[in-house]
């Protein structure tokens, strides 16, 4: 039955996109979705630095300081386009004076890093409010959540450094595989970069599904996730155009525009992560239906 009702609406979804589009924007906007974005953005901003020195901290020991902050520069690309210099400079700054920080500076910067992820499961509390109404999670797994999710990215982290490294030792511009020389630029880059991209959307579904109360299918997740992922990256690369040839903010904001300029980011983002929960939500709602009627002739519904 469950099986055939998500046919039934792919279905319906396939032959009415537009439909469910609109659809999809009136319900992010009932649920104030650009509200809930500019709370995850400052949440975020307020998080950024303690996980980034945590991180740092904790890998330090592992692998080489330089490769580290590189390893997090070609990361917060991803994350604050334009701005990944400016923040990795001021982790390189706190990392040279890391001999002067206590235990209760320490426990200070582990509950800053946890409140982004606190307020992305209230704000995907309010977007898949169907869910909560019908079963709500522990108040100790939503604080668990946070830490085992910060953890987890600290693992993506070292992954990260270890490939990055590997790849660095056996040449910059071309491997050897069996004895053949493969040259990393031209097409092999290309698939380098949608492997880049391909994680990008492993990371986005692992927040579908583990980060909001309620069960997220994983073909629902990657589904919201792909929406989230192809408007990121169409989005990020407008917001590096106009920081770097039309935007004013530095002569608005002089000494604050670096923390401006993550906030738009991280704005950005934020939206863009909610539209496709927003979009997991409402297809929930669609295969949940007994009966799907045609949309009227304007395609609003």
């Amino acid at each position: 039955m469950e099986k055939k009702a998500r046919k039934r609406a792919l279905r319906f979804v396939a032959n009415h996109p537009f439909w469910f589009i609109v659809q999809v924007l009136k319900a992010f906007r009932k649920n104030q979705g650009l509200l809930l974005a500019g709370a995850v953005a400052y949440y975020s901003l307020l998080s950024i630095v303690p996980l980034l020195i945590l991180v740092a901290i904790a890998l330090g020991h592992m692998v080489g300081q330089e490769l580290l902050l590189d390893t997090l520069e070609r990361l917060l690309k991803w994350l604050v386009p334009g701005q990944s210099k400016a923040i990795v400079g001021e982790l390189a700054n706190f990392l040279a004076h890391r001999a002067v920080v206590g235990w209760f500076l320490v426990i200070t910067m582990i509950f800053f890093s946890s409140l982004a992820f606190t307020v992305l499961e209230n704000a995907l509390s309010i977007i898949f409010v169907h869910r909560v109404v019908i079963r709500r999670r522990h108040f100790l797994i939503s604080a668990i959540v946070p830490y085992c999710f910060s953890l987890s990215l600290g693992i993506g982290v070292l992954l990260i450094t270890f490939v990055t490294s590997s790849l660095q030792a056996v040449a910059s511009d071309s491997v050897v595989l069996f004895g053949h020389e493969v040259s990393l630029t031209g097409p092999t880059r290309v698939i380098l970069y949608l492997g880049g991209f391909a994680g990008e959307i492993l990371v986005l579904t692992a927040i579908y599904i583990v980060i909001p109360a309620g069960r997220t299918t994983f073909r629902h997740a990657v589904m919201g996730a792909v929406a989230a992922a192809v408007l990121w990256e169409i989005t990020r690369r407008v917001l590096v155009w106009y920081f770097a040839t039309l935007s004013q903010v530095s002569v608005v904001y002089g000494s604050m525009t670096t923390a401006i300029v993550v906030l738009l980011s991280l704005e950005a983002l934020g939206t863009l992560l909610l539209f496709g929960a927003q979009l997991i939500a409402e297809y929930e709602r669609l295969s949940a239906r007994g009966r799907l009627q045609e949309p009227d002739a304007l395609g609003t519904g």
